[in-house]
C-alpha cells in the first residue's frame, strides 16, 4: 500500500511504531457463536464528551466481522501480571484460560484488568489496511491501585519505580 513517495517498507514502519511504549489490551465481544477476544495495543481515547474510544483492527482480523455483527466491544486494559493472558489472546492458547471471561452487561470481560471499557460502535472508519471502530463508552471500571502491562520494542514490560 506504500505510495510512490514512500521511502521505507512496511517492516520499517512497524519497527518504528514499536518504539512507542503502549499498554496491552484484550478486545472482546460476543456473538451467537460465543465469546471472542484478541490482544491489541492499538487503542486510544478519542473524546471525553461524549465518551469515545477507538480501536484499530487489521482488515484480515477475524474480530472485525465479530464486532460488526455484535455492534459492541469491550477493551480490557491488562495488569502488569497478565502477560500470560496477553499471550493467550495473541494465539498462544493456554487451556487454563479457556473460560477466563466474566460477563458484564452481556459482554465478556477479563477479570483483574486495570480498566474495562464497555462500548457501543458509533462509527467505523476505513484507514489503509486497518479499520477503526470508534465506540461510545457505556460503562467503565478502573482499579487505580493496579499497574498496567506495557509493550515496547517487541517485549512486554512493567512500569518501574518513579525516578
Amino acid at each position: 500500500m506504500a505510495g510512490p513517495d514512500t521511502v521505507f517498507d512496511a517492516r520499517a514502519m512497524r519497527d518504528a511504531c514499536g518504539s512507542f511504549a503502549t499498554g496491552v489490551t484484550v478486545i472482546s465481544t460476543s456473538t451467537p457463536e460465543g465469546d471472542h477476544g484478541m490482544t491489541a495495543n492499538a487503542f486510544m481515547s478519542v473524546s471525553l464528551d461524549p465518551p469515545l474510544i477507538s480501536i484499530s483492527l487489521d482488515r484480515k482480523s477475524r474480530m472485525l466481522d465479530r464486532i460488526r455483527s455484535s455492534g459492541r466491544y469491550a477493551v480490557n486494559v491488562l495488569a502488569g501480571d497478565m502477560e500470560h493472558v496477553a499471550l493467550h489472546f495473541a494465539g498462544r492458547h493456554d487451556p487454563a484460560l479457556a473460560t477466563i471471561f466474566d460477563r458484564q452487561d452481556d459482554l465478556p470481560v477479563v477479570p483483574g484488568a486495570v480498566a474495562v471499557f464497555l462500548t457501543r460502535v458509533e462509527q467505523e472508519v476505513e484507514a489503509g489496511d486497518h479499520i477503526l471502530f470508534i465506540g461510545r463508552v457505556t460503562h467503565l471500571e478502573r482499579r487505580p491501585e493496579a499497574q498496567p502491562l506495557l509493550f515496547c520494542g517487541g517485549r512486554f514490560e512493567r512500569l518501574g519505580s518513579a525516578a
